[in-house]
């Protein structure tokens, strides 16, 4: 697969131009672009968390495969971006064996997991309700990564990594845009756009603690 091409529907994707504007994403907060000073100083960390993080976004996509297969369009979207998820998780362990880098163990991540717990709090115990948050959640992560990738973009000096870091925001953007468009179609019942105001707000009160170690989302 070309690097950074998004398989998923047309309607699904977002222009270069949105991307860097980033207004689509709505995030409240943007990444101080020195966190990218950071970042430089561990190549090999920051590569090793992005690799776990492709392959979490993976397993992410068939759990709501597995919970929810009645969804025809849903799975054969999802199914799309397991494959491409897997297919950056490729890429990034491509570029650590031409460094000479060695790919290290899971990383955690302290700010899914704060995500994961609002979701968890968040349902009413439906399955309506159930898919809905698992979908924003879903959303909000693509959203803040996508934003990442550019911040990466636009201030790495590692060329190759500028590069790389460009061509991924347009899938991620992609990826965003996938799950809110489920939310809103399968949420029946469900004031889908004031939950996601709700997310942005709850994202917009811990993404202050983040920013600040060389991982996607640290």
């Amino acid at each position: 697969m070309t690097r950074g091409f998004s398989r998923i529907g047309e309607a699904n994707k977002i222009n270069l131009k949105q991307i860097k504007e980033m207004g689509v994403l709505r995030l409240q907060l943007p990444t101080d672009p020195r966190w990218v000073n950071i970042v430089e100083k561990n190549i090999e960390e920051i590569l090793t968390d992005h690799a776990w993080c492709e392959q979490k976004a993976a397993t992410n996509a068939i759990t709501i495969i597995t919970n929810n297969p009645e969804h025809q369009d849903l799975v054969q979207d999802l199914l799309a971006l397991v494959k491409e998820e897997v297919d950056h998780f490729e890429q990034v362990h491509n570029i650590i064996i031409k460094r000479g880098l060695k790919l290290g163990r899971e990383r955690k991540d302290e700010y899914v997991n704060e995500l994961y717990q609002y979701m968890k709090r968040s349902g009413d115990g439906s399955r309506v309700s159930g898919l809905v948050e698992r979908l924003l959640f879903s959303a909000m992560i693509e959203a803040r990564s996508c934003e990442r990738f550019k911040v990466l973009s636009e201030n790495i000096q590692d060329e190759e990594l500028a590069v790389f870091y460009r061509e991924l925001m347009e899938s991620e953007a992609g990826h965003y845009t996938t799950f809110i468009t489920y939310a809103r179609k399968y949420g029946v019942g469900i004031d889908v756009e004031k939950r996601w105001r709700e997310w942005l707000a709850f994202e917009e009160s811990i993404i202050t603690n983040y920013g600040k170690n060389e991982t996607i989302h640290g």
